[in-house]
């Protein structure tokens, strides 16, 4: 496997007082896009969080990009794009300024990522509301502009929760060929989604998180991956009773 851009070994988090991870471990290699798929309340978004050091974890270790977490600094987080939970989008705001904020966060250059806002804005389907107040745009225009600020700035790993909600179809399609090309440089993504056919367009390998921790790895050209996935937690269920 190529050096991880993100590795998580052994995490265990809580929340709450109740344990969402349990000694979690998930790595994702150089050019490879990775699919997180679980529950409700299986701790996917924890995951992400923990990644992000958005949570701190009871323990184990987080490595972004060969470093350590506790370590990485803001030439490391410059490298890395993420939604997750809700869009970066200000209401007061219109996509261009919330983007162009997005970037100089992430320390790009602004003429370089003022052009690319504007391509990933055409190819999302988001020109005609470019310059109009978030507040004023729908669910799913909020989401564009959420999508292009953790893109922007063109990163070498992505983070993205639940990436496709409200999104049109051919801005599916659009987020589906800016997430191959990512891959195709040599960029990392880990996502997360409900929705098994987007991810098994999207993923090259599909991780099933249940019970705080990654009990399977799926194919995701498999014939039917939602089946395959509920089989797998069952089965993982029932054996798991039968031996308490």
């Amino acid at each position: 496997m190529n050096e991880s851009a993100l590795r998580l070994d052994g995490i265990r988090a809580e929340a709450s007082g109740k344990r969402i991870l349990d000694g979690l471990d998930l790595a994702i290699g150089a050019g490879q896009v990775r699919a997180l798929i679980g529950l409700n309340g299986a701790g996917k978004t924890t995951v992400l969080r923990v990644a992000l050091g958005m949570i701190r974890p009871a323990s184990g270790t987080v490595h972004v990009l060969g470093h350590d977490l506790s370590h990485a600094d803001r030439s490391v987080w410059h490298r890395v794009g993420h939604m997750v939970e809700s869009a970066f989008c200000y209401p007061e705001l219109t996509p261009r300024q919330n983007i162009e904020n997005s970037a100089r966060l992430h320390g790009a250059a602004l003429a370089p990522a003022r052009h690319e806002a504007l391509r990933l804005a055409e190819i999302l389907g988001l020109m005609p509301w470019f310059d109009t107040p978030a507040r004023r745009l729908s669910l799913g225009s909020r989401q564009k502009v959420g999508l292009i600020a953790a893109m922007v700035h063109t990163p070498d790993l992505l983070l993205l929760d639940e990436p496709t909600n409200g999104l049109d179809p051919l801005a599916v399609l659009g987020f589906r060929t800016e997430i191959d090309a990512i891959a195709r440089r040599g960029g990392s993504v880990l996502v997360t989604s409900h929705h098994f056919d987007e991810l098994a367009r999207i993923s090259h390998t599909v991780d099933v998180l249940h019970t705080g921790r990654i009990i399977a790895e799926i194919d995701p050209r498999s014939a039917d991956l939602e089946r395959t996935f509920f089989t797998i937690i069952l089965t993982h269920d029932q054996t798991e009773g039968a031996s308490a």
